[in-house]
């Protein structure tokens, strides 16, 4: 073995790093938001949603193997359309995702937070939980990360750990008329639950900025990536099946934005309501602390390709603060104004857009990538029948939000529109 392999992560290492970007911090967020829209069906929403996921691996098994890259998605949709206005404003969307993930895992952190402490002070407590969920870990990424990256190996293995528990423990006393399928909800609403909820799996694209890294990488990418993707919706399913089945759906919904922890106390007691809590508040914790990281890097990266300005290139002992700094802020205010329902619809549908972009980069250098067209094109097709879904259920429930996801595609592109118009750099290499 050389010394060069030595340094490279193998197969497992891979597969936890895919399985703690999906379980960061999205089972915790979202399983309440779930649940009010699928009700009994919330398993076969986490399925559908997870099926999108992993026909979407292929592409990204694809495309990670014959063009490695730490850019992962930027590169890939570079490399198959070229820098210009499309590129330039998917990949802005790709940062506004990342900064709308951040929103909904402060959310969480905030809402878990407060539970510890009386009603009367929740609103006040949530909303203070909220902002140190992401200025505390924004100062340590402007510092050193690294000990929250050293102990984040260790915050996978407890939270898979205690959601495993979660599942052993509870399946044992679940009411199965409560997952009956005439307890289901309507197709299309469990159709556009499953899609709501799609960002509790976009981590797994976390592997491909690995690539360089990774030893025997065409054989251990795409067994990492299939791995990862079926191993958490698997995870998901168990978890929800017993949640659903232990507590009644009006009793979750009321507690949507702490829903697991709730669905604890059944079996569990106020014991297990507060160790599904703790965890909730450091998967979550670390999830902000790694995101605000590779979001930072995002748009360093996005700047390199010449689709910001270049300020977002330039970096301060080393790390791209101006980056840091307006991804924090911008999430800080998203998730104090916002809502779980309309940034969960935010960050499912860009991702949705994001995910059709790179399936369809796969087809285009199919001869390259060596790939079946046919999976990716279905990658496609799913992606944009499931975004069609999530919209129609917008339009349904929460006509207003279908305006935050205007904005948001609009913001992606004006400012790509905008900077285009001043300069437009070379394409280059990552």
């Amino acid at each position: 073995m050389s010394s060069s392999d030595k340094n490279k992560i193998g197969y497992w290492e891979t597969v936890s790093i895919g399985i703690g970007g999906m379980v960061g911090g999205g089972i915790f967020a979202v399983l309440g938001l779930a649940v009010e829209l699928a009700h009994g069906g919330t398993p076969v929403a986490f399925f559908i949603a997870g099926i999108v996921a992993l026909i979407t691996s292929y592409a990204y098994s694809k495309l990670s193997t014959h063009f490695p890259s730490q850019g992962g998605t930027v590169f890939y949709l570079d490399k198959a359309f070229g820098v210009d206005l499309f590129t330039g404003s998917i990949n802005n969307l790709l940062w506004l995702s990342y900064i709308i993930m951040l929103a909904l895992y402060s959310y969480a952190f905030g809402s878990y937070g407060a539970t510890f402490f009386h009603s009367s002070h929740q609103f006040l407590i949530k909303h203070l939980f909220i902002s140190l969920g992401i200025l505390i870990p924004t100062v340590l990424n402007m510092l050193n990360a690294k000990v929250i990256g050293k102990a984040e190996q260790y915050i996978v293995a407890i939270k898979i750990a205690l959601l495993l528990f979660f599942v052993a423990v509870g399946f044992q006393g679940i009411d199965t008329h409560r997952i009956a399928v005439s307890n289901w909800s309507p197709t299309v609403q469990l159709v556009s639950g499953g899609m709501i909820i799609f960002l509790a799996y976009e981590g797994f694209e976390l592997i491909a900025n690995t690539a360089n890294d990774v030893k025997d990488m065409k054989k251990t990418l795409p067994r990492a990536f299939y791995s990862a993707v079926i191993f958490v919706i698997v995870l998901y399913i168990l978890v929800s099946v017993v949640s659903v089945g232990s507590l009644p759906v009006d009793k979750i919904v009321q507690a949507k934005d702490y829903a697991l922890a709730a669905a604890a106390k059944p079996f569990l007691g106020s014991a297990g309501f507060t160790l599904i809590a703790i965890a909730a508040l450091l998967s979550t914790f670390s999830a902000i602390n790694a995101t605000l990281y590779g979001a930072a890097r995002l748009s360093y990266t996005i700047a390199r390709e010449g689709e910001l300005p270049k300020i977002l290139e330039d970096k301060v002992w080393n790390k791209p603060l101006e980056g840091l700094i307006i991804t924090a802020i911008l999430a800080l205010f998203l998730a104090n104004v916002g809502d779980l329902s309309s940034i969960s619809m935010m960050g499912s549908a860009g991702f949705l857009i994001i995910f059709s972009g790179v399936n369809s980069a796969n087809i285009k250098l199919a001869k390259q990538t060596e790939s079946r067209k046919w999976i990716s094109f279905i990658g496609v097709i799913l992606c944009l029948f499931a975004l069609l879904a999530l919209i129609w259920q917008t339009i349904g429930n929460h006509p207003t939000h279908l305006w935050v996801l205007v904005g948001m595609l609009a913001i992606s592109f004006g400012i790509e529109f905008v900077y285009s118009l001043f300069k437009k750099r070379k394409f280059r290499f990552i």
